[in-house]
């Protein structure tokens, strides 16, 4: 019986499966086989990307290196992520929006009213952030927050994005904003992360925050 050829493989009657070169001729096979690399390297590619971009921070990761900007009486100080959480234990919160209904009647409120007992197990800071400037980071604290929190804007959304935090708010008309969650930051590396599902606020909450530390 006569061996039969596919690709690399030939099928021989007394031997069996056995790995062989192709013999097929002409340039059919290599124009297939460069056509499927192609593919899939742009699969790959592709699945790394999106991998890459949905990747969220986890407990034991450092901090984007992202700009950011403080909101100070003086007016907005652009500060690295990666100086200014160094050294020191941050509580950290993130909201959708400064002004927003639950933001402005819990969560900001909460980390006010908690700010004393919330240094008083080592937090050195309580830094709240969100997807908008300085200005109204800081108008926003004025208004509802105190001296006991730390505005830092993240008006470009590279920090929400860096931690791979981000939601879609375009149908309330809001675009790009990041999401309801808190962090204990120690040195720059995340010790706890509580993040919130849509629409809920309990797990980011300051008094939640004060049973992890």
């Amino acid at each position: 019986m006569s061996d039969r050829v596919y690709g690399r493989f030939k099928i021989d009657s007394e031997v069996g499966l056995t790995m062989q070169l192709s013999r097929i001729e002409g340039g059919i096979f290599k124009e297939a086989l460069a056509r499927t690399r192609r593919i899939a390297k742009h699969l790959c590619r592709h699945f790394f990307t999106q991998g890459m971009m949905h990747m969220t921070i986890s407990v034991g990761d450092k901090l984007p290196d992202v700009t950011m900007v403080k909101a100070t009486a003086d007016g907005p100080e652009k500060v690295q992520a990666s100086e200014y959480f160094a050294g020191k234990t941050v509580a950290l919160f993130s909201v959708p929006g400064a002004f927003t209904p639950t933001c402005s009647a819990k969560h900001l409120p909460g980390f006010v009213e908690k700010a004393a007992e919330l240094k008083s197990k080592g937090v050195d800071e309580i830094v709240g952030t969100a997807v908008n400037d300085a200005f109204v980071m800081g108008a926003w604290n004025s208004a509802s927050g105190s001296a006991d929190i730390t505005m830092l804007a993240d008006g470009n959304g590279d920090f929400a994005e860096g931690v791979g935090l981000t939601m879609d708010g375009s149908g309330f008309g809001l675009g790009k904003r990041g999401q309801r969650y808190s962090m204990i930051v120690k040195d720059g590396v995340v010790q706890e992360l509580n993040v919130e599902a849509p629409g809920d606020f309990s797990v980011s909450s300051a008094e939640h925050m004060l049973g992890q530390l």
